[in-house]
């Protein structure tokens, strides 16, 4: 190594050792792993140049554990594509889709294959993005033209940090999210209304009945099939709780089913759904009789 003339005329003498660093977080993946994914690494560059900027293989923290376990889940990669120097419309988005779904069926079906933009990738880790950090953190490059070897170091000495703005955003999302959840939970107990009355309206058609408007259907299954003795009086007051149930969720009436509810619906539905199936199973001999 040539050391600066300045060091030179003062006499400083230093001794560089030079060592090779080994790559980050390769001792987590399996040999097999590694094998398809630099195959796959060696392909993808191949065919499409510099326009690949870095391909890492990312995932679980787990992968040892998961190959002596004998699992075998998805290898996923990462591909960084340059959108600096080519510009990415449809046409060339779509035909780098193409050959890359052919490179993995030719290689392995459990190659998982994200790409991100150049600029995207940057944008991310700059923000402090959980997901590019991870990325960060547990990868390890394929190939790499000079910046993701050199971020990943970046982490490691605490150097990258969130923006305030990126916190921010990531906060706003979570009330939002909650709202999400519960209007999802409503949305949940709305099925179970439908998996009642169908199935409630399929064996009155078994019975020879034409099925009736939804607030009729509890009384139709008293009349026509307890009566008979062919269904237990349960199953037409469970028909009318989830009537009135789902006329209050629609009505704006009901905002809100907590999940030991919702848990106590979905036994519900389900008891009644299978006494619903005896009826359907039945023969048209048996109906009659």
């Amino acid at each position: 190594m040539k050391l600066p003339k300045t060091c030179l005329k003062r006499g400083v003498s230093l001794d560089f050792k030079v060592e090779q660093r080994p790559k980050q977080n390769i001792e987590r993946y399996s040999r097999e792993e590694l094998d398809i994914a630099y195959k796959f690494a060696k392909s993808a560059y191949k065919e499409f140049g510099t326009f690949t900027k870095a391909i890492v293989l990312f995932g679980s923290m787990v992968r040892k554990q998961q190959s002596a376990e004998g699992a075998r889940g998805d290898i996923d990669i990462l591909i960084i594509v340059d959108d600096l120097s080519l510009s990415i419309g449809p046409e060339v988005a779509e035909t780098y889709r193409i050959i890359q779904q052919k490179q993995i069926r030719d290689i392995s079906p459990r190659l998982h294959v994200t790409t991100l933009k150049l600029t995207s990738f940057w944008e991310f880790v700059r923000m402090g993005d959980p997901v590019a950090i991870n990325m960060l953190r547990d990868g390890t490059s394929l190939l790499d033209t000079g910046f993701f070897d050199p971020l990943q170091m970046l982490l490691k000495q605490g150097r990258i940090r969130p923006t305030a703005e990126s916190i921010w955003n990531y906060f706003i999302r979570a009330p939002a999210t909650i709202v999400n959840s519960k209007w999802h939970i409503l949305q949940a107990t709305l099925d179970l209304y439908w998996a009642v009355i169908d199935s409630a309206h399929a064996a009155l058609m078994r019975m020879g009945e034409i099925p009736p408007t939804p607030e009729h259907v509890s009384d139709l299954l008293q009349d026509i099939l307890v009566k008979q003795g062919k269904l237990n009086q349960k199953y037409p007051v469970i028909m009318r709780n989830f009537y009135e149930l789902s006329r209050k969720i629609t009505h704006r009436e009901l905002k809100e089913v907590t999940g030991e509810q919702y848990s106590k619906y979905l036994a519900d539905a389900q008891d009644f759904v299978n006494a619903m199936k005896v009826i359907v199973e039945q023969r048209p001999s048996d109906v009659t009789k």
